[in-house]
């Protein structure tokens, strides 16, 4: 009896500490009325990715109460932000109202979650996405959480939300300073809930910058929002009336904490296995600012002065204007016809000047319906003052004054404002004769005269004129060209195959002009590069892509199928490309997903031969000069071909390096030896790829990187990486696969060998294709990487007109889908 009686002893014991240690274990998460949290002391969600307890931020020697990720340099909640604790006497404990508080030494309560609550039987609990959430024991219920409470940071699954009917809203307040978590300056909370935005307020009353709208994909008014900032967005609505948005990670191994810092601008650190691969800022410029040009009033942060009137507008207080004081806005100098108007009668009526790729004014009403139907319903209301259409937001509306306008390089939205049919008239043709100016302009030095360049384009677009004799065409560096005989399409035929040029069927617009895509008789797809009248140097790139094109054969690049040249316009028609260009994938949170290693390497590899064929095989040497992500058009295979060659230059074969007065591409794909001289060479284009190659691994722009201390592009990033030997963080998270490992780390080595700072050092593109074959098996260590710290286009413009040696003549293009 006595062995069977110690096995029961034993049984007992282990019973009682197995039931401890369960009992232990299980509030390692959880506060409860019997387990409060001291000073020193923490608890960690389940999976331990957070923890709460006190900390002190950098140079303070205040307590807080916080939760943080994975280490106190990454605090995502505060709970005493306002109250801070002197010293390590506080308490965080369950009160005995149930209400969650922290005590100071005094045991007075400096914060509290201060709800009412029924019953005084609760905890709370630490949970794996990073929310304290305090329960009722009994009945389960959620009482209050740290989610719905936010301090500065969100992470995945937080939500910014307003309810339109109690006005209740989750906000978010910057802090004072980096070592003063205190409620700051800055909030951040959802407005405009027909078109929800975000807006940031300056002292929670003055409107400081705001988003635009969320149409599903991107934020209308801040297309520098990239797309690491977009990863997960979804736009919700509740029974009750509330309008949320919340971001969250398809990646498991993903996470990121979204910021409002203390400046009120946006910051993002983002995670990867839990190590942080990427920190990233919303860069604020001057004309982010909240109606910085006031009513009607156009801001353009690329131009001097950055504020200007629209088309049938004047300054309202130009004295004020003249100080570079904006507010005052712009008024019409002449009114409607709408509100003149009686029935039956002739009196002239009122349209629309479009204006593209703008910022989506404030006090937008919404409603659904098609383009046409915008129109439609705003020409029929006379305090209807202009509208815009957004596929997934639909027809958006202004009745009252126009405020914050921004005309950006790229995204943003076609604005309609409303003006006097007979403004609309005169406009045009004042319109039409400074573009005809202005060509004529920028086409002397580079054509021998305007009249005999159209002359030639005839010449040359017109079999039936020119017989079967080639004509001969000077170009830019006085050299003549033989040019074999293009098709020539009549302006009806391309007006009737893509609809009459209807804005749904653009496919892009860039310093050329718009670019349709059309289906002729036959069935054929095609795309019609149109030139804009409105383009100063468009003639001349028309000119010099048919000069360069036309002479073009090689799988990896775009084919000519020829040209228009009638009532007074010039158009290429290009073979159509149905997946549009590299960007359109490469920079979308959705789409990349579809371009996977194999694909992305084939198109390294396809638009490293098609740069071999411009420099090497063709029947003449060209430089492109504007390669960039967004000129590689992708077919229906997913094979690159490079497009655009306005801005080409075909050079003689013994020529190393050219030089030019006028510098034309995108700034952050150009190499230095370009930007600040004005030299190019086939090394030019190397660099271009470099660049190129490092987007397409890391799926990250080469703008992408604001970096308060050290202003990194993505070439400095990598630079900064390999350095580091953490070069592996800079792949794209959604293609990393350890199968493809080598390939990748390979290619970016080959991207770091292409941009670096003296020409001398770069490869050539015929090596870059040996070493991408594996022919060339060793590969030499990258020297220093040019452009390391990010220049903006502006300070760089004034640094190149200030090289008196050069004098360069400087054009920037800004990056734009097709």
């Amino acid at each position: 009896m006595g062995f069977p009686c110690q096995i029961n002893h034993l049984l007992i014991v282990l019973h009682i500490f197995c039931s401890f240690y369960l009992c232990l274990s299980s509030v390692d998460d959880t506060i409860t009325s019997t387990r409060p949290i001291r000073d020193l002391e923490t608890i960690s969600s389940n999976n331990s990715d957070f923890k709460l307890g006190f900390f002190s931020p950098e140079n303070s020697t205040h307590r807080y109460v916080a939760i943080w990720y994975l280490s106190e340099s990454y605090v995502i909640w505060i709970a005493n932000r306002d109250q801070p604790l002197n010293d390590s006497s506080g308490v965080l404990k369950i009160h005995k109202d149930g209400n969650l508080v922290v005590l100071n030494g005094k045991e007075s309560v400096i914060w509290s979650t201060n709800v009412s609550i029924g019953a005084t039987n609760t905890s709370a609990q630490l949970d794996d996405s990073g929310n304290l959430i305090l329960r009722d024991d009994k009945s389960g219920t959620t009482i209050w959480d740290s989610f719905t409470h936010p301090t500065d940071a969100a992470v995945a699954q937080m939500k910014i939300a307003a309810n339109r009917i109690t006005g209740k809203k989750i906000e978010y307040v910057s802090r004072k300073s980096s070592s003063d978590p205190s409620s700051g300056y800055f909030t951040g909370s959802l407005e405009r809930l027909d078109a929800p935005e975000v807006f940031f307020w300056y002292n929670k009353t003055k409107p400081y910058w705001r988003t635009g709208p969320w149409n599903g994909r991107v934020f209308l008014g801040s297309p520098r929002m990239l797309t690491e900032y977009l990863y997960g967005w979804r736009l919700d609505h509740d029974d009750d009336g509330t309008v949320y948005l919340t971001y969250s990670f398809a990646d498991p191994s993903a996470f990121g904490i979204l910021s409002l810092t203390p400046y009120g601008t946006l910051k993002l650190v983002r995670f990867l296995n839990k190590k942080e691969v990427l920190t990233l800022e919303v860069d604020q410029n001057e004309c982010d600012m909240y109606g910085k040009c006031g009513p009607f009033g156009s801001c353009d942060n690329s131009t001097t002065p950055i504020c200007s009137c629209f088309e049938g507008f004047e300054a309202r207080n130009p004295e004020q204007w003249k100080n570079k004081n904006w507010t005052s806005g712009c008024m019409r100098k002449v009114p409607l016809n709408c509100g003149n108007m009686k029935n039956g009668s002739d009196v002239e009526h009122d349209e629309f000047l479009v204006y593209h790729n703008m910022k989506v004014p404030d006090f937008a009403e919404r409603s659904d319906g098609n383009q046409d139907k915008c129109r439609t319903d705003c020409l029929a209301n006379c305090s209807c003052l202009g509208y815009a259409y957004d596929s997934y937001v639909g027809c958006m509306y202004w009745n009252k004054d126009m405020i914050d306008l921004q005309k950006f390089p790229y995204g943003g939205v076609d604005l309609f404002i409303r003006v006097p049919s007979q403004l609309l008239v005169t406009g045009k043709k004042g319109r039409e004769y400074k573009a005809l100016s202005i060509s004529i302009i920028g086409t002397i030095g580079t054509l021998t005269i305007a009249v005999g360049g159209a002359y030639l384009l005839w010449r040359t677009c017109t079999p039936k004129h020119t017989g079967n004799q080639p004509q001969n065409l000077i170009t830019g560096d006085q050299n003549q060209i033989k040019l074999d005989e293009l098709p020539l399409f009549d302006f009806e035929k391309l007006a009737i195959a893509t609809n009459n040029f209807h804005f749904g069927n653009m496919l892009g617009k860039g310093g050329f002009g718009p670019v349709y895509k059309g289906q002729l008789e036959d069935g054929q797809e095609i795309a019609v590069k149109r030139l804009s009248k409105a383009s100063g140097q468009g003639l001349e790139e028309f000119m010099n892509e048919v000069v360069v094109v036309s002479k073009l054969q090689h799988r990896n690049l775009v084919r000519l199928l020829g040209c228009c040249v009638e009532r007074d316009e010039q158009m290429l028609v290009y073979e159509f490309m149905p997946n549009k260009s590299l960007d359109s994938f490469l920079f979308d949170p959705l789409r990349r997903k579809a371009v996977d290693w194999k694909k992305r390497f084939n198109i390294i590899e396809g638009i490293a031969r098609g740069i071999l064929y411009l420099h090497r095989d063709s029947r003449l040497r060209i430089i492109h000069r504007d390669l960039k992500a967004s000129n590689i058009l992708l077919d229906g295979e997913m094979n690159p071909k490079i497009s655009d060659f306005g801005l080409a230059r075909i050079v003689k074969c013994d020529d190393d390096e050219a030089n030019t007065r006028r510098v034309v591409g995108t700034y952050g794909y150009m190499p230095p030896e370009y930007a600040m001289e004005g030299l190019f060479s086939e090394k030019s284009d190397v660099y271009s790829f470099g660049v190129l190659l490092l987007e397409i691994v890391s799926g990250r722009r080469n703008t992408s990187f604001y970096n308060h201390e050290q202003s990194l592009s993505l070439v400095g990033f990598a630079w900064k990486l390999w350095n580091e030997g953490n070069v592996m963080s800079l792949i794209d998270p959604e293609i990393w696969d350890p199968m493809f490992e080598s390939s990748m780390l390979r290619c970016i080595h080959i991207g770091l060998l292409c941009v670096e700072e003296l020409t001398k050092e770069r490869p050539t593109i015929s090596t870059v294709v040996l070493m991408l074959i594996s022919e060339i098996t060793h590969l030499p260590s990258p020297r220093q990487v040019a452009f390391v710290q990010k220049q903006n286009c502006r300070s760089s413009e004034s640094s190149q007109k200030s090289q008196s040696s050069s004098n360069n003549n400087v054009t920037i293009s800004e990056i734009q889908g097709r």
